[in-house]
């Protein structure tokens, strides 16, 4: 197994700077505030001598016992139980602060291997920068510059020298499992929707919009099945972004449902569907993603708000029609089965491998059932079929005068294809190729 190795300390020290560093990604939001990163964030550290699990958390905060800070540091405190070592990150231009020692003494209580990293170290003498903290008594701290790079590799090939080569060590290769993402605007329940489904408190889930910034990888197992849930901020309405944090959390959520096989797409069934749920909707259409609606706190909505929803997803979201309608309750775990089901049938279709000859014999019993429409003297000809690509599934037909084919005549293909193959939960996208005359432009 690759070891997991735990980025903690307080806020703002430049933990997330050396997540991205040691990943080689953007995936940790950086900015100069405190408490942004508030959730566990995993990803697999490429910088070193071997793979690994690297995990940034949110700011250890041992006084605070209520709010938001209080949540993110029992998710550290989680993260740590969970990790095979610690990177402890202070600051050097700081010095040694009274939070550093109440952290290090409840890292002391949760006895993880820990080696101190004694950030933003640039332009100083490294042992100069690190002596304040020997007095920890948690070893010997190493200086380093996670903006710069500077002592990162060496600091990282002290921690995995730890431990030995494994050679069932899992390649670093993505995985084959379906990448969900749990998509909507804010205070729908995502977080609450993603803890109900693994079964424990893996993300914060806080009764205030905002709660989530980032996006959260949370690999998940359910019969056999190997899945990767991506909790992602709500999508906010443009004017209403208000700080850069939320802007960043609103390009990375975008982002994570441009990387996903399958969105949950989540309605508050108590508010209905609004405009802003209908931009979410449109934008998983648009990036051709397979998706499931789960209309979210049912058993909260009276008869009124049911039966106003059930006709909004007709006529607001009507677009979604090839998706699976669900009505659930992530608080009290009640449908939560079927959408994994749902998930399922979704992503076997927006992955699906589509046989020319199949294709073909489709389009030729459509074309024989219901003509194109004539334009002028001519009628446009279908005359064979391929796949261009998955997720979605696209549907190149060739033949001659397709340009004057309309799009009535589009859906009707589309919808014998959908039949045909069974293809449930995803978008479909047909294009045509005219074949080229080879008499133009000749007398």
């Amino acid at each position: 197994m690759k070891p997991v190795v735990v980025i903690a300390g307080r806020p703002n020290v430049g933990k997330s700077t050396l997540f991205n560093r040691l990943t080689r990604t953007r995936d940790a939001i950086v900015v100069d505030v405190p408490g942004v990163t508030r959730d566990r964030h995993y990803g697999d550290g490429v910088v070193g001598s071997r793979p690994y699990l690297v995990v940034d958390t949110g700011g250890l905060e041992p006084k605070t016992t209520e709010g938001i800070f209080a949540e993110m540091a029992k998710q550290t405190k989680q993260a740590i139980a969970e990790a095979d070592a610690v990177i402890f990150v202070t600051d050097a231009r700081a010095g040694l602060t009274p939070d550093d020692r109440r952290i290090a003494e409840e890292l002391r209580k949760l006895k993880p291997r820990m080696w101190i990293a004694v950030n933003k170290s640039e332009g100083l003498q490294p042992d100069s920068a690190a002596a304040d903290f020997q007095e920890l008594g948690l070893g010997l701290p190493v200086s380093i510059s996670a903006a710069h790079g500077e002592g990162v590799r060496h600091l990282i090939d002290e921690v995995l020298s730890e431990f030995p080569e494994d050679e069932d060590d899992e390649d670093n290769e993505e995985g084959r499992w379906p990448r969900v993402a749990i998509v909507g605007r804010p205070n729908v329940g995502k977080s609450t929707l993603v803890n109900s489904l693994v079964g424990e408190e893996r993300v914060i889930a806080f009764d205030k919009p905002g709660t989530t910034i980032d996006p959260i990888d949370v690999p998940f197992e359910r019969n056999g099945k190997r899945y990767t849930l991506v909790d992602t901020a709500g999508l906010r309405k443009r004017g209403k972004q208000g700080e850069n944090v939320e802007q960043f959390s609103v390009i990375k959520t975008l982002q994570a449902i441009d990387r996903a096989n399958v969105a949950i797409f989540v309605i508050d069934a108590v508010d209905g569907i609004t405009e802003h749920d209908q931009h979410v909707a449109g934008y998983i259409l648009e990036k051709g993603r397979a998706v499931v609606v789960a209309v979210n706190k049912w058993d909260a909505a009276n008869a009124e708000q049911r039966d106003r929803i059930k006709a909004e997803l007709g006529w607001k979201v009507g677009f979604l029609g090839f998706a699976k309608t669900l009505y659930v309750s992530a608080r009290n775990k009640k449908g939560l089965g079927d959408i994994m089901t749902a998930v399922d049938k979704a992503y076997v279709a927006a992955m699906i491998k589509l046989p020319t000859p199949k294709l073909t014999r489709a389009l030729i019993a459509a074309v024989e059932k219901q003509n194109p429409p004539r334009r002028g003297v001519s009628r446009p000809k279908l005359r064979y079929a391929h796949q261009g690509g998955q997720n979605p599934p696209t549907i190149i037909i060739h033949g001659n005068q397709l340009d004057h084919v309309p799009d009535t005549y589009k859906r009707y293909l589309e919808g014998v294809f959908r039949t045909q193959f069974a293809l449930e939960g995803t978008p479909m996208r047909i294009e045509f190729r005219t074949g080229r005359n080879p008499y133009a432009g000749r007398e």
